[in-house]
Formats: C-alpha cells, sequence, structure tokens
C-alpha cells in the first residue's frame, strides 16, 4: 500500500514539474521540492504474491489398491464443487470405471476357467483312484485265492506245489507294485488338487479385490469439512475430467480452516535475504482493509520453474498468526516479508541520493537561506528510501530535484573523505 502511495505522489510531481517548466510559452522557471530526513525504525521488506492454504489438512483419496489392480491412472468422473461443505461420509467423488470393468470380465473369465479346471481335476483323480483302489481289491483276492490253491496242494506232486508257490509269489508281488503305484497316484492326485485349488483361490481373490475395488470407486467424505481442489504438477486444480494416479490417488482435501498459511514464491536474487522466523505483514486481496500478520516458517532450499516463467523461484511459506473465520483457502495475499529492521535510523528518498563517479554520494542540503551540496555516507536501503548515516541529521531538509544552476558546485565533502 505504501508503495503504491509513493508511486502515485510522485507521478503528481512529475506532472507539477512538467506544468510549472513548460507553462508561460516555454519558459524554464522550474519549482523546488523538497522533503525531510525522517528519523525511526527503518524496514527493509520483500514483497510477494502468495496464496491461503491450510496448514493441516485431511486428504480425501481414491481407493489406495489401485496399484495392485494395475490401474495407473484412473479418471475422475464426478466431482462436487469445490467449497462444498460435507459431512462424514458424505458423497464426494465418484470415479471412472470402465477399465476396471474390463479388467474384472477378464479376471472373471479367469476364474470361471480355473473352477472348470478345479472340478475336472477333481473328478479325474477321484476316478483314477477308484480304479486303482478296485485293482488293488482284486489283486488282493487274486493273492488270497493262491494262497489257497497252495494249501489245497500239499498232496500234490511237487512240481504242482511247486507251481502253486510261484502263482502265490507272482501274485502278491503283483499287489505289492499295484500298493505302491497306488501310493504314488495318491500323491499325484493330492499334488494336481493342491496346484488346481491354489490357481482357483488366486483367481477368486484378484476377483473379490476387484469387486470390493470397485465399491471403493465411489468416493466419500472421511471427516466432517470444506472441500478444497488439490493442485497438479502445473499449478492447475484437480477437477473433474483428471486423473488421480497409483501413486498419489489424491481427489481432495478437507482442510483445517483454525491454522492458514500463505504459500509464496521469491526469486533466485531475493531467496538469500529470506529466514525462519522473520516477521509478516499479510493483506487480502479480498478483503483489502483487513491487515494480518505471520512468520515465515518454510523456505525451500532448491528452487524451481513456475509455468509460463523462465524464471527460478523458491518457495516460501507464511504461517498466518491470526484466526480468522472469513479466511479461506486459495484466496490471494499481499505479503511483506521483513529482512531487516534498523532502528533509530535516519533515512531520505532514494531519489534525492545523486552520485558524482561511482565513489561520492551527495544531496543537495538547504541550510537556512543556502543549498549545499552535501556528501552523505549512506547505509541500507529499501526499495523507497536509503539509511544515511553520515552527511545530513534528521529534520534537515534535501532536494528531491537538483535545483537550478547548483550540478557545478562543488561537494562539500565529509571529514572522513577530507583527510
Amino acid at each position: 500500500m505504501n508503495k503504491k502511495l509513493i508511486i502515485a505522489g510522485s507521478a503528481i510531481i512529475l506532472v507539477i514539474i512538467a506544468f510549472f517548466t513548460f507553462r508561460g510559452g516555454g519558459t524554464t522557471e522550474t519549482i523546488e521540492i523538497m522533503t525531510e530526513a525522517q528519523s525511526g525504525d527503518f524496514v527493509i521488506a520483500i514483497t510477494t504474491t502468495g496464496e491461503l492454504e491450510a496448514k493441516n489438512s485431511i486428504k480425501i483419496t481414491g481407493p489406495s489398491g489401485l496399484r495392485a489392480a494395475r490401474l495407473w491412472n484412473v479418471k475422475i468422473d464426478k466431482l462436487v464443487d469445490e467449497g462444498t461443505v460435507v459431512k462424514k461420509g458424505d458423497f464426494v467423488a465418484s470415479l471412472d470405471a470402465s477399465e476396471l470393468a474390463d479388467r474384472l470380465r477378464n479376471v472373471e473369465n479367469e476364474y470361471q476357467q480355473s473352477l472348470s479346471q478345479y472340478t475336472q481335476t477333481k473328478l479325474d483323480t477321484a476316478l483314477t483312484l477308484r480304479q486303482s483302489r478296485d485293482e488293488l481289491i482284486n489283486l488282493e483276492f487274486a493273492v488270497e485265492e493262491k494262497k489257497l490253491v497252495l494249501e489245497q496242494s500239499q498232496f500234490e506232486p511237487p512240481a504242482t506245489i511247486k507251481q502253486a508257490e510261484i502263482d502265490l509269489s507272482k501274485a502278491e508281488r503283483a499287489f505289492k507294485q499295484a500298493k505302491e503305484n497306488y501310493l504314488l497316484k495318491k500323491d499325484k492326485a493330492v499334488a494336481q488338487m493342491q496346484e488346481a485349488a491354489a490357481e482357483l483361490s488366486e483367481d477368486r481373490d484378484e476377483r473379490d479385490f476387484l469387486l470390493e475395488l470397485r465399491q471403493k470407486f465411489r468416493i466419500m467424505a472421511p471427516e466432517d469439512g470444506m472441500v478444497i481442489y488439490v493442485r497438479e504438477y502445473d499449478g492447475s486444480k484437480k477437477s473433474e475430467g483428471a486423473s488421480i494416479g497409483a501413486w498419489d490417488p489424491t481427489v481432495a482435501t478437507l482442510p483445517d480452516l483454525s491454522t492458514m498459511i500463505s504459500t509464496t514464491f521469491v526469486n533466485e536474487v531475493d531467496i538469500r535475504k529470506i529466514a525462519k522466523g522473520q516477521h509478516v505483514n499479510i493483506g487480502l486481496d479480498a478483503f483489502p482493509d483487513k491487515k494480518l500478520t505471520g512468520e515465515v516458517i518454510y523456505v525451500a532450499n532448491v528452487g524451481e520453474q513456475r509455468p509460463n516463467s523462465d524464471a527460478k523461484v523458491f518457495e516460501v511459506k507464511v504461517e498466518i498468526n491470526e484466526t480468522d473465520t472469513t479466511l479461506r483457502p486459495a484466496m490471494s495475499t499481499a505479503n511483506e516479508i521483513i529482512t531487516d529492521m534498523i532502528p533509530k535510523a535516519t533515512y531520505i528518498p532514494l531519489e534525492s541520493v545523486f552520485n558524482q563517479g561511482d565513489s561520492i554520494s551527495y544531496v543537495y542540503k538547504k541550510s537556512g537561506l543556502e543549498t549545499i551540496k552535501q556528501e552523505v555516507e549512506l547505509g541500507k536501503a529499501n526499495a523507497n528510501e536509503v539509511i544515511v548515516n553520515e552527511g545530513i541529521d534528521a529534520g534537515e531538509k534535501v532536494y528531491l530535484i537538483a535545483p537550478e544552476g547548483m550540478e557545478e558546485k562543488d561537494v562539500s565533502l565529509l571529514k572522513a573523505s577530507k583527510n
């Protein structure tokens, strides 16, 4: 605000000068414009524009299973208007489920195939084992039969007895081999069933997961609050038609309006002057009469390029001291960051300082009825004024424009300069 007044005042001064210079058919008559050297706290500040946001907020996110479902980007189909006040459980947004529906159809087909394969494997193994059990029973009967034949041949010729013994041995060996084969077939059947069951379970779990995920494509408010859109990497707000990613599924936020911050960006020339803890005066474009204060709480270490700009800037966050119910996220702010303050300083406008070469700065000082071309030792400066360490005192008058005929006068040097 002070800067605007100074600029406006300078413009008026220039108009007055032009009027008195050129009136009366081109006469060279000029007007003397002077100001007094001021004394007091000298403030050095950097002025930036910023945007309000809540210091703390709750994220409204899409489902966390997008990555597991290999859905890398999902379009926001519907989203309530920014600024909508919602209660916990109220509808906030819905996501486009077309890609999920395609994935679900494929998984459903795979599940049905796995179910069919599981059923077929179960029937095949059951039939194979039943046949093997029947074979075992038959071979066991054959062994008993051969034993009976051997017992009944005790009074037969030796050759007959020998043949009976051989037949029994063959029957027992066949039964033993069939029993071992049955155990192997049983182990194989168990392995086949486990494999089919595992594949079926995997496909069923994936299907159930996608069905559950589809329910989460309708997003509800996790808490009470006001819906505020989040910003994309390019600075634009994420609204209907935008997409959320598997790595950052944030749809919107519910800010805590009790503590607000102003996020601003400072150019690379001035960033070295900014530090945490510095006082900030804050104005609001929406409420010009409202004045707030704040404190720098964050200064970025790495610069970035803003959209549509070639200059590199650094992010700075300012926490606002006051709690005000009228403050809303995305409001524009005018931030005056106080980088330095020198107490009890004597200072004059920059326009009143002139230079002789690169070494001597001087002013045109009014001393009684005389005008002196006085050397001054300057200190720190801000955008409009500069501190005078030596050469003039507070209350002394200096010219803003060189008086007529004084340019060729000698400069009255300071004692240090004379020595």
